[in-house]
């Protein structure tokens, strides 16, 4: 009998653990459910992920040339207008010369036609004041031959002298005439010579200008692809550049969710901090794309059309913590 008790009891023991540990492990079950419940809700539910780029830009050698030098790195930021290098100038420098010397050439030959044909000016002038002369002398005679004071010859030889005196006036005029029209046809023909040279000189002034590199807009510096002493052909990149003060990024959405987005729509991006969590900023969204990606073109119904794939872009504020690259979550 006392067995038997004692046997009781320790039934009653072992079935009392293994109560408890039931207890202890569905207690432990219901806390792993409740977390993973929990870490399922603080999970962000995304419309559309992507990646960041920017618009960047290839600025190009615009001369041949070496490269005297070239002050840039990769990363440095550059403002508009900052000068960064130059190619050298000196070939360009003495073409210019050169044509300047043909233009001063030229500029000898030209004719000056007010000075040449100054001359015919003078004897016109001095005939016309000898033929106002003779017509006071005319007059003269005239009223004293009235009187029987003067002959009817003197008067002969004043007329005489008169027509004399226009006879050559009206020749000095057409010589005037003549020298003046050969002059100005010789320094046309001159002038036209020049003119081809002038221009040469101002693309001279053009290309020894952009020998000079200036960084023509607001960035930082993505590639450098060449070093001083480097010989440039124009056309050929030199660096490239973007603004990475407002970076893009680059999602994708459903056909389903096309109906549900414009133009200069506000969103969230949140990007991944490390830690496992979210640094959210505001973007707008500035282009839709009107062609589906990634799936044909030629499928018709709704539940296929959903699935279609469409590229938009949102411009994101950047305080220097996205780079480009970077994967993002859009949440409209």
């Amino acid at each position: 009998m006392q067995m038997n008790g004692q046997k009781l009891k320790e039934s009653k023991r072992k079935k009392k653990c293994k109560m408890k540990n039931l207890f202890k492990n569905g207690f432990l079950l219901s806390s792993v459910l409740l977390a993973i419940i929990s870490c399922q809700n603080k999970k962000e539910d995304f419309d559309a992920s992507g990646s960041f780029e920017a618009e960047e830009t290839i600025i190009s050698a615009q001369v041949t040339g070496t490269l005297t030098n070239f002050n840039l790195e990769e990363g440095q930021l550059l403002e508009t207008g900052q000068y960064v290098g130059s190619i050298d100038s000196v070939q360009l420098y003495l073409k210019k010369k050169q044509l300047e010397a043909q233009i001063k050439a030229i500029g000898s030959k030209t004719p000056q036609i007010q000075m040449q044909t100054g001359t015919f000016k003078k004897q016109l002038a001095l005939t016309q004041s000898q033929i106002n002369t003779l017509l006071i002398e005319k007059k003269r005679t005239e009223n004293l031959l009235k009187v029987d004071a003067a002959t009817r010859k003197q008067l002969d030889d004043i007329n005489g002298q008169l027509d004399m005196l226009e006879k050559q006036l009206d020749v000095i005029r057409n010589q005037d005439i003549a020298q003046t029209s050969a002059l100005s046809t010789q320094k046309s023909g001159l002038l036209s010579e020049r003119s081809p040279l002038e221009v040469q000189v101002e693309q001279m002034n053009d290309q020894l200008s952009k020998c000079r590199i200036v960084n023509p807009l607001k960035g930082t510096v993505l590639t450098k692809y060449m070093e001083t002493n480097e010989m440039a052909v124009t056309g050929k990149p030199l660096y490239k550049i973007a603004d990475l003060t407002g970076i893009i990024m680059r999602a994708y959405i459903t056909g389903d969710q096309l109906s549900t987005i414009k133009l200069n729509q506000k969103v969230r991006v949140l990007v991944d901090d490390g830690r496992d969590k979210y640094k959210e900023y505001q973007g707008v969204i500035t282009w839709i794309s009107n062609k589906a990606e990634f799936t044909p073109k030629t499928i018709q119904t709704k539940d296929e059309r959903a699935n279609m794939v469409y590229a938009i872009k949102a411009i994101v504020k950047n305080d220097g913590f996205l780079k480009i690259g970077m994967y993002g979550e859009v949440k409209f």
